[in-house]
């Protein structure tokens, strides 16, 4: 590995790997929390279509992306705190129309072609020094306002009326929540892709959970188990001529694996 940390282009990926396992250990561990993984993977993929918007337009990758993913966000945040017998419906369909909306503006595109497996499957190997430095704004932003708000998260994750009663803006913090997601999602999908972000949001935390007593501590291993993940997975990637975020993912789906055997082992001594 230090021997590949000779070339930009793979120190590039590697801080952008180390900068979304920082955001992945903080929001996977909330998405993890208050059960929304659907909601995160709707998310996720209806983001697409703000990659199409950008290349139509002739907008920055990451402005248009980002754009779209928070305005995805809030609709699911409205969509789901009214009318939550009907949410994963409507999720679903977001979900779709945002995955057809950015195929079809990227054949309209003129003039240009866009690899649709880079960003289905992630390209951390094409990261230029440009998407680091927002990628690094964007996890400091993360960073503080969780923060700020973080015992106001800890009361809404753990029991959501009580944090009313006790005068938590829980409606707030929700679209919060969710608009955060929507900024992680922007940064996970050049590392891992469209299809793979739910697994680096999800399975961190799921290992991290076993292994932690408060909501801090599980953040904290969560963000250390995906950068081990993002490292290994780096690495193979290299010696292996593989795809990196597949790469990754196994990776992290073989630690699930570990994880949970090792969990059962325990309960039967």
């Amino acid at each position: 590995m230090l021997e590949a940390l000779q070339f930009e282009f793979m120190r590039n990926a590697l801080f952008a790997g180390i900068l979304a396992s920082v955001t992945c250990g903080i929001i996977g561990t909330l998405v993890v929390v208050n059960r929304i993984v659907f909601i995160s993977g709707g998310i996720a993929h209806a983001s697409y279509g703000g990659i199409g918007l950008a290349f139509f337009f002739g907008l920055p990758y990451m402005f248009g992306t980002l754009g779209f993913a928070l305005l995805t966000a809030m609709i699911m945040a409205a969509v789901t705190l009214k009318k939550r017998h009907r949410s994963d419906t409507i999720i679903g369909v977001l979900w779709a129309v945002g995955m057809a909306l950015g195929v079809i503006l990227t054949d309209l595109t003129p003039g240009y072609n866009v690899d649709l497996m880079s960003y289905l499957f992630g390209s951390i190997l094409t990261v230029p020094n440009a998407d680091l430095w927002l990628m690094l704004g964007l996890s400091i932003v993360i960073i503080l306002i969780t923060g700020f708000f973080y015992n106001d998260l800890l009361a809404m994750s753990y029991d959501e009326e009580f944090a009313r009663v006790r005068g938590v803006p829980v409606n707030f913090l929700y679209f919060l929540l969710l608009g955060m997601i929507a900024l992680s999602v922007v940064m996970i999908i050049r590392v891992v892709g469209l299809i793979l972000v739910i697994a680096l949001l999800t399975i961190p935390p799921y290992i991290a959970e076993n292994y932690s007593k408060s909501l801090a501590k599980m953040m904290l291993v969560s963000a250390l188990l995906s950068m081990a993940f993002t490292v290994i997975g780096l690495w193979l990637s290299y010696m292996f001529n593989l795809t990196s975020g597949a790469t990754i993912i196994m990776v992290g789906a073989a630690g699930f694996f570990i994880s949970v055997l090792l969990d059962r082992f325990k309960r039967k001594k």
